[in-house]
């Protein structure tokens, strides 16, 4: 195959370039891939439980919490020591959470609010470790691979995204609820494996100061530099506004039967249309504009979700489902690109901290939002409602921020966030 054939595919330098960054995307894939089977297993179990659309959101909010609350006291945590060992405790808690959930799934007659509590636990741990992973990738690959590491990680996401789902529901019907949240539990040791050949990993540059004022130092950075600001604030009006995943299971009972088979093939369809925007994403982690490419990939999701809701085939809802994916990965792989090459490694684990709040804490509070409206009115109208909002939004911030659309240097923080960090570009 030709250079020029092949610069439309993914950029594998990272692969090779770096053994340790490849022992770590396998452990993290395996760890997604049981992650995305106890998702769907615990929205079924809580629709079997409940068969009511508001509990299916307040999964959301059980795991959207955590991270709110405790997400940038962690990301503080993370830029004052060794973030390899921050990570590791956070995936030992993490599969002790798996494995409680595999017992209440054995024993059954645990009530929904015990489950609840059990799934914010969960994300408590996924708090601490969450920030810690930020640094991982700038840290193993030279600035020039970034993007294509990034890449990799999304393209490897999808995959367990496209395969988490459907395995879940095979394993649900086969064998029950708690062998699913156990193979969870067990992924998260692969996981571990993966990071605890790493090197020590700490900060580079002057340490978080404790407390309230470490938290406040990532603000002011935050705060002022409109670039890295305006992708945050991108990527939370397309999940919160928008994100349709509690509204699946309400979908499946109208149209398929409430087949939990069916019910994983939803995500599927965002997943594979995932999968092959990471697979073509070689032009765009090569384009030194991911602003414009991220605003973008953000509309798009909007609009194809706000179709999704019009359209009775259910065909025709997969096929916008897949282009829903395509966006979402080319939003997320820009956004993350953004956030790691502006950020001074100093200040990464308070910046990814509140990159975590956005990008998973948003689609939690995007799916109780989803699972309220359409409580109140119906699925439809929670699905185009939001994603005309969402449409509307990243209009906004594409034109009340230039330096975002038109993918030009940001402009020099303020003098506090200067004060604050001396290196913030």
């Amino acid at each position: 195959m030709s250079p020029g054939l092949r610069r439309p595919l993914i950029d594998v330098r990272p692969l090779r370039a770096s053994p340790a960054f490849r022992r770590l995307l396998i452990g993290r894939t395996v760890s997604v891939l049981g992650g995305f089977m106890a998702m769907v297993t615990v929205m079924y179990q809580v629709w079997d439980m409940t068969h009511s659309t508001a509990w299916s959101g307040a999964v959301g909010l059980a795991q959207a919490l955590p991270m709110v609350l405790f997400g940038l006291f962690a990301g503080s945590l993370a830029d004052r020591g060794d973030r390899r060992r921050i990570f590791l405790f956070a995936t030992v808690g993490q599969a002790f959470c798996s494995l409680l959930l595999a017992v209440q799934g054995f024993l059954g007659h645990v009530p929904v609010g015990g489950l609840l509590a059990l799934l914010a636990v969960h994300s408590c741990f996924g708090a601490v470790g969450g920030p810690a992973t930020g640094v991982f990738v700038p840290r193993l690959l030279p600035k020039e691979q970034v993007a294509a590491g990034l890449a990799l990680n999304q393209v490897a996401f999808q995959a367990m995204m496209l395969l988490g789902p459907a395995l879940g529901g095979v394993v649900l019907g086969w064998a029950g609820i708690g062998v699913c949240y156990l193979l969870d539990a067990l992924s998260f040791g692969v996981a571990f494996y993966g990071a605890y050949g790493l090197p020590p990993l700490p900060p580079e540059g002057e340490q978080s100061r404790t407390g309230l004022r470490g938290v406040a130092d990532g603000l002011r950075f935050l705060a002022g530099h409109r670039v890295v600001r305006g992708a945050l604030i991108t990527d939370l009006a397309a999940t919160v506004l928008s994100m349709p995943m509690s509204l699946f299971p309400l979908v499946n009972a109208e149209r398929f039967g409430g087949d939990p088979r069916m019910l994983g093939l939803f995500q599927s369809a965002v997943a594979v249309g995932g999968i092959t925007a990471s697979a073509l994403s070689g032009p765009f982690t090569r384009l030194q504009r991911p602003g414009p490419v991220m605003l973008c990939g953000a509309g798009s999701w909007g609009g194809a979700l706000a179709l999704f809701g019009l359209l009775t085939n259910p065909w025709a809802g997969f096929a916008l489902l897949l282009v829903a994916g395509a966006a979402d990965t080319t939003s997320v792989i820009s956004r993350s690109t953004i956030v790691q090459t502006h950020t001074p490694d100093a200040l990464l684990g308070r910046v990814t901290a509140a990159e975590q709040i956005v990008g998973q804490a948003g689609p939690n509070l995007g799916n109780l939002r989803g699972g309220l409206v359409a409580g109140w009115t119906s699925g439809a109208t929670a699905l185009v409602s939001g994603g005309l909002m969402c449409l509307l939004a990243v209009a906004f911030v594409g034109a009340s921020t230039p330096e975002l659309r038109e993918g030009t240097a940001p402009e020099p923080p303020g003098r506090a966030v200067a004060e604050a960090t001396p290196d913030v570009p």
